[in-house]
């Protein structure tokens, strides 16, 4: 690419580059079954946990069935694991020389971090149609129709992209698979710290305002409303749980905002 190369040119290298990496990314996939299987039993695994084993004690507010409440919940869940997953695959080219073998290459510099996120969404795709059928199978039902349960599910792939530049990021800060492996039960905790499981009614107030800033109470919570599921929010709420749709909308619009541009440094500066 030279300097009179037009930003038209530039963004069409970067999309073919990063296409070409995310073709990369799902052959990978493909060599490595057993990643997929943990990847789509984790789920049923999760449904069966917290839907039949903690079920009965929890109680639902408004009352309802606890597996339709639960539903949303790990729909956001699992749209967290985004960042762990994209974590440990850029750890592990980073500390095995590829990014090194790429950077040597005419590539665009974003189509690396391009190619992992948008590799990412693709792989989310069969998971969430894995947690969709699951639910089905265990009762849960979406019961305000077509549009709004479709608003629910472009939320949900909207915030697991901008999750998964968050990855993107820490696993070219961290450069090591290892490293990476040992950070992902550090990621547990952000996702049960929110309304995903249990209501923050009953919450101490410093840790209920945590959980309801959480983005994956915002999104637990959209969902729910367009699902038309047990727990949707309603009275006097913190204002991210009164309006979650557009939480879940500024919070993606800010991950990407800072991730994007970080990510590209970090790319660019680990190959000084």
């Amino acid at each position: 690419m030279t300097a009179l190369t037009s930003p038209l040119d530039r963004l069409r290298w970067t999309l073919t580059d990063g296409l070409t990496l995310v073709g990369r990314e799902l052959g990978r996939l493909r060599q490595e079954p057993g990643q997929i299987v943990a990847a789509l039993v984790f789920p049923v695994i999760m449904v069966v946990l917290f839907g039949y084993v903690f079920g009965n004690a929890i109680q639902v507010p408004g009352g309802g069935d606890y597996r339709e409440y639960l539903m949303p919940g790990l729909f956001a869940m699992v749209t967290f694991t985004a960042v762990q997953g994209v974590m440990g695959r850029m750890a592990t080219d980073a500390s095995r020389g590829v990014m090194d073998r790429f950077r040597s290459m005419p590539m665009a510099r974003l189509a690396v971090p391009f190619g992992h996120s948008g590799a990412d969404s693709l792989v989310g795709v069969p998971l969430l149609a894995a947690m969709v059928t699951t639910g089905l199978l265990v009762g849960w039902r979406p019961h305000h129709g077509l549009l709004p349960t479709a608003e629910a599910f472009a939320l949900i792939m909207l915030l697991r992209y901008a999750l998964s530049w968050v990855g993107v990021y820490l696993g070219l800060a961290v450069k090591d698979e290892q490293v990476a492996d040992a950070m992902v039960p550090l990621f547990l905790p952000i996702t049960m710290l929110s309304n995903a499981f249990v209501p923050t009614d009953g919450m101490p107030a410093w840790l209920r305002f945590i959980a309801d800033w959480n983005p994956i109470s915002a999104l637990t919570a959209a969902t729910r409303q367009l699902f038309g599921n047990p727990g949707a929010p309603s009275g006097d709420v913190a204002w991210p749980l009164a309006h979650p749709g557009a939480t879940v909308l500024l919070w993606s619009a800010a991950l990407l905002v800072v991730f994007v541009p970080l990510s590209l440094r970090a790319h660019t500066r680990t190959g000084r």
